[in-house]
């Protein structure tokens, strides 16, 4: 069961230097695996051929870096519900790192940190530090900061 912070698009301000929460943990399948190596047309064969990978350095096949980082934006919704935005833009990332292979079959989740909110034209960028948890491992498949805006109205 994931935990939520919930707040109005005016409270943004009092999330920082605070811990959102966790999301629900979400399974690797090769079949997930390939499909983002269909939408990207990334097919190295660590990735998407289990027999050569079970000869390779991680004896299965593994997950993209950036297949994990990609579920950042879905899994945020578990974690962060702001009410009152016209409009919520994913602006940019900053240090993205993947310290942790994600083998196929593993299950992963997110938590989520609040470190920065500024006012922008218009609404309010949260900077979130986030770290992706593999279940069963100390150390994080991936850490990434990134940047959302809220806007109260149209974007500009």
């Amino acid at each position: 069961m994931p935990s939520n912070t919930a707040v109005k698009v005016d409270e943004l301000p009092t999330l920082a230097g605070k811990r959102l929460g966790d999301s629900d943990w979400q399974e690797i399948s090769q079949e997930r695996i390939n499909q983002f190596a269909d939408a990207t047309g990334d097919h190295q064969w660590i990735h998407v051929d289990p027999a050569r990978a079970a000869q390779g350095p991680f004896k299965t096949t593994i997950a993209h870096g950036y297949l994990t980082l990609s579920m950042a934006s879905g899994l945020l919704f578990d974690i962060l519900q702001v009410d009152g935005a016209a409009a919520v833009v994913n602006y940019g990332a900053g240090k993205v790192r993947f310290p942790a292979p994600v083998p196929v079959g593993s299950r992963v989740r997110l938590v989520a940190q609040c470190t920065d909110v500024s006012e922008v034209t218009g609404g309010y960028q949260i900077t979130l530090g986030l770290t992706f948890e593999r279940e069963g491992s100390e150390k994080p498949v991936c850490v990434a900061e990134i940047l959302f805006r809220y806007y109260l109205g149209s974007p500009s």
